[in-house]
């Protein structure tokens, strides 16, 4: 990774329970400690979801004792948002939320367009190819933005 990269990176989405889980997991498989990983949500009135801990597994990235959490409590759990270099929206809410929550701070906060697998499909296999579809386009996101992985 470039010296450019951030130290620290936020995820974020609406429930924290299926994107930024996936992106958090994957942040930390492909980077290992060099950069600093948290994630949350507008809200945190969910568990984590388990087609994504399933299509994460497949890839070796154990989601199954994350807890989710939203801004407001990860801020109180000492996670201080003006301590990220970077902010990455997976949905419309979280960008909203974080650009509202930054506006006082010196920090970058990125969109990315992730699709929301939550709902579609019929039956255990389609829901699962709608989360390999999300975590795929997640995937695609960070080694775009973060280069070739350097945890082994």
């Amino acid at each position: 990774m470039g010296a450019d990269q951030p130290q620290s990176v936020l995820f974020c989405c609406d429930h924290n329970a299926v994107r930024s889980p996936m992106a958090e997991g994957l942040m930390k498989e492909f980077y290992g400690t060099d950069i600093y990983v948290q994630s949350a949500g507008v809200k945190n009135d969910l568990d984590i979801d388990g087609f994504t801990v399933a299509v994460c597994k497949e890839m070796g990235v154990e989601l199954s004792r994350h807890r989710t959490r939203s801004f407001e409590e990860m801020q109180e759990w000492g996670d201080d948002l003006s301590g990220f270099d970077l902010i990455v929206a997976l949905s419309p809410a979280s960008q909203r939320q974080a650009l509202e929550l930054t506006r006082v701070y010196h920090l970058d906060v990125e969109y990315w367009p992730i699709l929301d697998p939550t709902g579609l499909g019929e039956g255990r296999e389609e829901k699962l190819n709608s989360y390999r579809m999300a975590r795929e386009q997640i995937k695609e996101r960070i080694l775009g933005r973060f280069g070739a992985p350097t945890a082994s």
